[in-house]
């Protein structure tokens, strides 16, 4: 499983810094065309505030794999080890439910119903443009079993 943590977070981290330089340089170009040229960029528009959404949403996955979200854990730190580990896992759990219940189902009824829809900038599918909601579900219920995995690991080494 710690390969295959290592290739998602690999792949997520590359595909976000490419749609952020993809958005500083669409960016610069939509400013250049509106004050340069006297001519703004309608597409430009579009893919700025597409392309952000999809870094977004790829770059929390990231994060939450990594384990590097915010937490507040003054309530937690004041149990044992074992607790600890123990309301991580109903955590974890519950952050699954989620995952699989809004991001994966809700997701991908709401891609549905996008591809009868038009972007006005773009002249795509909206389905495609929140193809990026179920996408990053899949990703981050794919690290919460590895998460739940590995907690399970740590509680059974505790417990002996």
């Amino acid at each position: 499983m710690t390969k295959l943590r290592k290739i998602m977070d690999s792949i997520l981290k590359t595909v976000s810094v490419f749609l952020f330089a993809f958005m500083t340089a669409t960016g610069t170009y939509q400013v250049l065309s509106r004050y340069l040229f006297g001519k703004p960029s309608t597409i430009s528009e579009g893919l700025l505030s597409y392309s952000f959404a999809w870094m977004a949403l790829l770059a929390a996955a990231y994060v939450f794999g990594k384990k590097e979200h915010m937490r507040m854990s003054f309530v937690t730190d004041k149990f044992s080890d074992d607790n600890q580990l123990k309301i991580s896992l109903i955590g974890e759990l519950i952050t699954f439910a989620f995952a699989v219940g809004a991001l994966i189902y809700g997701g991908t009824a709401i891609v549905q119903l996008g591809m009868g829809q038009q972007s006005p900038s773009l002249g795509i599918q909206m389905g495609w443009i929140y193809m990026i909601i179920p996408v990053t579900g899949i990703i981050t219920a794919i690290y919460n079993v590895m998460n739940i995995a590995d907690l399970t690991q740590k509680i059974k080494t505790v417990e002996k």
